[in-house]
């Protein structure tokens, strides 16, 4: 099996992904968002961990690749607290989804993609900085467990004329294996 990647806009922009349970989604939304120069909050709602980021791509042989390894079910950690993820992203460190990334790595690769480019840093994105501004959430203390049971394949529709927020739209749930 191999899935073809292109730059341009001939597929779906996707990734794979958890999407953390209701009670850790408010937890996130309830995170103040001060309006700080040159900080720009991701809307409420999109809290995820994206384990691999796929790009333009037709959905069916990522799922197909997916469903063909048995994945292993594991416990998100999060915090303990709010910090930035190299210059320009303010997000919750994640761990405890090292392995499931690296499963899902591995089947994504064996459809034809190439491997990861970077170690995989589990996190939730609160905000994009830009041109090194600072933020006053960051050391906020934030911690919070839950089971991941299952990933999303997941479609980010961008900002367009008719859409002007971006959203994204899960394509199909995988179960894990206990």
């Amino acid at each position: 099996m191999s899935v073809s990647v292109s730059a341009g806009s001939g597929g779906s922009r996707l990734f794979v992904a958890v999407w953390p349970p209701a009670e850790v989604c408010e937890l996130i939304d309830r995170l103040p968002r001060p309006d700080e120069s040159g900080v720009r909050w991701e809307p409420p709602g999109l809290a995820h961990v994206t384990l691999r980021f796929i790009g333009e791509s037709e959905p069916e042989p990522i799922i197909a690749a997916l469903r063909s390894v048995p994945l292993p079910s594991a416990t998100a950690a999060l915090g303990p607290s709010v910090s930035r993820l190299g210059r320009s992203v303010l997000c919750v460190p994640v761990a405890g989804l090292e392995a499931l990334a690296a499963g899902v790595d591995e089947a994504v690769v064996r459809c034809g993609l190439p491997p990861r480019e970077r170690t995989f840093a589990g996190h939730l994105t609160l905000a994009r900085l830009r041109q090194r501004a600072a933020c006053g959430l960051a050391g906020h203390r934030l911690r919070a467990d839950f089971r991941v049971t299952e990933i999303a394949v997941v479609r980010s529709v961008l900002p367009s004329g008719v859409e002007p927020v971006r959203r994204y739209e899960t394509l199909e749930m995988i179960p894990l294996r206990d």
